[in-house]
């Protein structure tokens, strides 16, 4: 069958202009049209391009829009990208693709997304700068980390270094100077005076006008600007350029502001959101002589990305605006929040329509409840349910935002998430037993299995030994707990505890007392799929990590874009899979298959069957049940029920979950998220609902680092030192106090 044909509308020659609402539009330029398809190779593509357009093909760049997603470009640079591109575009029908020259890209990537502007793509120039003023310069100009920049002329020596200041040595001119506000005028007497350092002070500083002298006592440097009369227009009086002081004692004493730095930063932080305080503050040191401290290069830090994301205030004003518009663009979805009596911010809980739809269809009746901090300015946390699809892969079901983890906040959560996800048969969750978790699932799903995390439960059992026990002994106490949990059989479990017993009475006396039926395989009544730990979602809560220093509006849509990402990336793949199960779980069934076929199969009656190898084990074929209880833990048909069902001539794919099937995978993702557009747009004066005002909450994250304490890791728990003359704890032979 011959590939779907789709027209690539390439352009070229235009300019990109961004719009109020943060989206990028492309004007002017040419366009031609080229037919392409799956087998079209990139280098072929480029090659085309070339001759269409005059490019280099080593000097040519090529971009386009995700389905939706008007301000975020994405470059294709390798065959793999040209493929994923056809796949994301190609049921359109048309891909619009911008064909860019290194330079212009660039500048494109430089563009502020946070104002409307009209920028030329040829107008990129990046200034030739020596090594040392690298970092300065790309913090001023925007430049990625990973763009090079072009070589120091021959001869530049250090006494030749180009300080990124320099540049400002003409923001200020003389008189009849104009500037568009006295915020702008400011700004630039900022940088005048570190360019010429020096130091300054205001005599009259108000909205008329502003009078400004040298700070040096006796030094005759001053300037006066005032507004224009019948304008907005400030302009530059009077001027006396001249310093009778010495600048650089002067200089030394200069205090940088938080606004200033913070300006300095923005693109710098644009380019790398995780520039770090100490860096900034290296960074402002070395190429500017202004000493920063921790705090204040973090408090510039936020000023610069709040510039940048968006007042975190406002934010949580645009909360039912967003809310509103989700449940409008994915109908069926679940949107819901709550605030404090005094307006403030409380909870929020999230889920879309395709995620309830695929859960439902395709999903196994399992959920996992797990919690991750958000460091935001007004922190809180981000509860979430994740499902697992046919593929073992992550499936967000909900989320929700709170302002701390509490047996309130989760009884509200899963009164939400029981509204959104009305199941027929009971559900398994994988979840912690503490923070009101136990009382608040059974009293909001009556008909549950709740399965104990056991990295929680192992994590408590350490820590409630600890100081106790050396850590030999501890370590071989958890390994035993973990074995025990994973036995499938009574024999296994009693076996693994009387380890335990061995070493400690009292840590047996913990392990018995701690409801194995809540998690042991031995007595566990719901099906988990051999998932034991709530923490199954981590990559779920790497997206979270990626977003939770964002405004909540913006958080909660990056999310959203993962998500449909996700969604649709599966779904392309799934497309193209030709077996009956998905890929992981055919591996599984396909390794049994091989080992089966070494066993004997002898019938005892009816349904019930004797299979012999290693060991002899019964299989009941119509309970879908054997002795070594595999079949029953996983889905999946252990090799001793292969072996039977090869056996009487069936099929072992009809022996196995339906969950597992790539039919429900597909059913998982048949629905797509939308996108929601305009989400930092205020809410409309002349809507017909009543405006609900919602502030933030009270908490605030306190400056500096954040200081958390790590737990410590049951799997790798540190060596404590022992002394081996007196067998004691904590020091060793040379520091003893016996010796």
């Amino acid at each position: 069958m011959a590939s779907k044909k789709v027209i690539a509308i390439c352009q070229s020659g235009g300019e990109f202009v961004t719009n109020k609402d943060g989206s990028l539009s492309y004007n002017g330029g040419d366009a031609y049209a080229i037919d392409i398809d799956e087998e079209t190779e990139l280098n072929a593509f480029k090659s085309e391009l070339s001759e269409m357009f005059g490019f280099s093909i080593d000097n040519m760049t090529i971009k386009y829009f995700l389905p939706g997603n008007k301000k975020t470009l994405i470059s294709v640079s390798k065959d793999k990208d040209f493929k994923r591109m056809l796949n994301f575009l190609g049921d359109l029908g048309t891909v619009d693709v911008f064909i860019l020259s290194e330079e212009a890209a660039r500048n494109v990537s430089n563009m502020p997304a946070s104002r409307s502007s009209r920028t030329t793509v040829s107008e990129a120039v990046v200034p030739v700068v020596d090594p040392v003023d690298a970092v300065v310069n790309r913090i001023v100009m925007g430049i990625p980390d990973d763009t090079p920049l072009p070589a120091v002329p021959a001869g530049s020596g250090d006494e030749d270094h180009r300080k990124a200041a320099q540049q400002w040595e003409n923001t200020i001119t003389g008189v009849d100077q104009r500037f568009s506000s006295f915020s702008e005028f400011r700004e630039a007497l900022h940088k005048y005076s570190i360019a010429h350092g020096f130091a300054y002070r205001y005599k009259k500083n108000d909205s008329h006008r502003v009078t400004v002298k040298c700070k040096c006592q006796g030094c005759p440097w001053r300037i006066y600007a005032s507004r224009l009369s019948t304008t907005q227009l400030v302009c530059i009086k009077k001027m006396n350029s001249k310093h009778t002081c010495e600048g650089a004692s002067v200089k030394a004493g200069y205090r940088a502001t938080r606004g200033w730095v913070g300006n300095i930063i923005k693109e710098k932080l644009k380019a790398s959101p995780n520039y770090k305080p100490k860096d900034i503050a290296d960074d402002i040191k070395r190429e500017y002589g202004i000493q920063l401290n921790y705090s204040q290069a973090w408090r510039a830090k936020e000023i610069a990305r709040e510039q940048l994301q968006g007042s975190y205030k406002d934010a949580y004003t645009l909360l039912p605006y967003l809310c509103e518009k989700i449940k409008e663009t994915n109908p069926g979805s679940v949107v819901t929040f709550t605030t404090k009596d005094d307006s403030s911010f409380h909870r929020l809980f999230v889920s879309f329509h395709a995620s309830i739809s695929g859960f439902q269809q395709g999903c196994r009746p399992l959920l996992f409840l797990d919690t991750t901090p958000l460091n935001s300015k007004y922190q809180g946390t981000l509860l979430a349910a994740v499902a697992a699809d046919g593929n073992d892969g992550i499936f967000p079901l909900a989320f929700g935002v709170v302002d701390a983890e509490t047996e309130d906040n989760w009884h509200w959560f899963l009164q939400e998430l029981k509204s959104a996800v009305p199941m027929s048969q009971p559900i398994t969750f994988v979840a912690d037993f503490q923070n009101g978790l136990k009382k608040s699932l059974a009293e909001v799903f009556t008909d549950c299995f709740h399965s104990y995390c056991l990295r929680h439960l192992a994590e408590k059992l350490n820590r409630d030994l600890k100081g106790q026990f050396s850590h030999e002994a501890r370590r071989f106490m958890v390994n035993d707990f973990y074995t025990a949990a994973y036995a499938p059989k009574f024999e296994g479990f009693q076996s693994s505890i009387e380890s335990i017993k061995g070493i400690s009475p009292e840590a047996y006396n913990w392990v018995t007392q701690s409801e194995p039926e809540h998690w042991a395989n031995t007595y566990f009544a719901g099906a988990r799929y051999n998932h034991m730990q709530s923490n199954f979602g981590q990559e779920f809560y790497s997206w979270v990590s990626e977003a939770h220093e964002l405004p909540i509006t913006q958080m909660i849509d990056v999310l959203r874009g993962k998500m449909m990402e996700s969604i649709y990336t599966r779904r392309v793949e799934s497309s193209q899979w030709l077996t009956k199960l998905t890929p992981s779980k055919e591996e599984m069934l396909q390794k049994e298959v091989a080992v089966a076929r070494t066993l004997q199969v002898l019938h005892i009656e009816g349904p019930t069957f004797e299979v012999r190898g290693e060991s002899a084990d019964v299989v009941d074929i119509d309970q879908w049940d054997c002795t070594c209880k595999t079949w029953r833990l996983t889905g999946l048909p252990c090799c001793h029920a292969i072996a039977v069902i090869e056996w009487v001539g069936r099929s072992p794919y009809d022996y196995c979950s339906k969950y597992f099937t790539v039919e429900s995978y597909r059913l998982t993702y048949a629905e797509s998220i939308q996108p929601v557009p305009n989400v930092d747009r205020p809410v409309l004066c002349e809507s017909t609902q009543e405006v609900v005002t919602v502030t933030p909450p009270p908490t605030k994250r306190p400056p500096g680092r954040p200081k958390v304490k790590q737990p410590e890791s049951v799997d790798i728990i540190k060596r404590q030192l022992q002394c081996s003359k007196c067998k004691g704890l904590g020091h060793n032979k040379k520091t003893c106090k016996d010796s």
